[in-house]
């Protein structure tokens, strides 16, 4: 049989958010393959509202014609049957918020391969983008595995690297990693019908892990080094964000969330840890263990964001104390 008449393969697709959007918009776009079903996490309350919201994937999904599926679980042997109902040759599975049962994997006859937002065996887990550029990671990727019933444990297929900037937040970082990882998705299954996808097992002694992300995480701590305080920030921006309490005013103590900022001069002598040290190109300059932190965004508790200079102006009652702030390298002492 001619290689142009070889069955096309069917396929389940599995994910939730925007990173797993990406995906599913590029298998779509690339039409290699039958997708047979699209599976989601249930709508979920979101925002001030807590209105019920389709996720990003079945909103696509239901604009493609495609059948959506959102069972809470697998543990309902209906909700396994209606899967194996599909008849699936491969199931594609990207960020879709929960960790499948063997009952799952092993329904399709090619298994289950995975975008995972990391260079593993590096950050298994819920949070591998933050989580790299919290630790200062100089490079991250998108790895193309294998599925097994463990953590991001199983072979890797394809992997693509991607330099972190030092202005990289989670956000931008995660926009720049979900495009890669649906072309690596593609890639991967177009080497696959050539025959030509080699399984690399992982060298779980270099594994890491990246929990999920709390709340409390985004509590800044000025006496760290200021490099350690601009990765934190960047990586928990937007969600959970970075805060800390303030006690500028009297008789007062307002939490204040931050957006990344830049780092900048020395800290000038005198000027201890987490005190505001005037404002500087919009921005206020808040000070670490080593160096002054310009910060271009805050937002106090039940408030609006603020620009740098709008918070200084109104709430420390005075608009002098400007500092120009000297060109300084990406990573201070290079």
């Amino acid at each position: 049989m001619a290689e142009r008449e070889k069955r096309r393969l069917k396929v389940v697709f599995m994910g939730t958010p925007d990173f797993a959007a990406a995906s599913l918009k590029h298998l779509l776009d690339w039409g290699g393959c039958d997708v047979v079903g699209v599976y989601c996490q249930p709508d979920r309350p979101c925002g001030r509202g807590q209105i019920c919201t389709p996720p990003p994937v079945k909103l696509l999904a239901m604009e493609s014609r495609l059948p959506v599926f959102q069972p809470l679980n697998f543990k309902e042997q209906a909700d396994v049957d209606q899967l194996a109902a599909l008849e699936p040759d491969l199931l594609l599975v990207a960020a879709y918020g929960l960790i499948l049962p063997r009952t799952v994997l092993e329904i399709p006859k090619l298994g289950a391969i995975n975008v995972h937002a990391s260079l593993l065996p590096e950050y298994r887990g819920a949070a591998p983008i933050q989580r790299a550029i919290m630790d200062g990671k100089p490079v991250t990727g998108i790895t193309i595995m294998q599925m097994e019933a463990g953590l991001d444990t199983g072979d890797i297929l394809l992997q693509r690297s991607r330099a972190i900037g030092i202005m990289d937040t989670a956000q931008s970082l995660h926009d720049e990693l979900a495009e890669m990882g649906g072309k690596l998705l593609v890639d991967a299954l177009e080497k696959m019908d050539q025959g030509r996808l080699v399984r690399i097992p992982q060298d779980h002694a270099r594994a890491t892990y990246a929990a999920k992300l709390s709340k409390e995480e985004g509590r800044i701590d000025w006496n760290r080094p200021v490099l350690d305080v601009h990765n934190r920030i960047r990586g928990l921006f937007p969600w959970p964000g970075s805060w800390f309490d303030w006690d500028g005013m009297p008789g007062k103590t307002l939490r204040l969330t931050v957006h990344p900022g830049t780092i900048g001069d020395p800290l000038p002598e005198g000027v201890h840890p987490g005190e505001i040290h005037g404002v500087a190109d919009d921005s206020v300059l808040i000070a670490c263990a080593d160096r002054l932190y310009a910060v271009p965004v805050i937002k106090p508790a039940n408030s609006k964001p603020l620009r740098g200079r709008e918070f200084y102006c109104g709430y420390l009652s005075r608009c002098s104390g400007d500092h120009l702030l000297k060109p300084e390298p990406a990573c201070p002492g290079e």
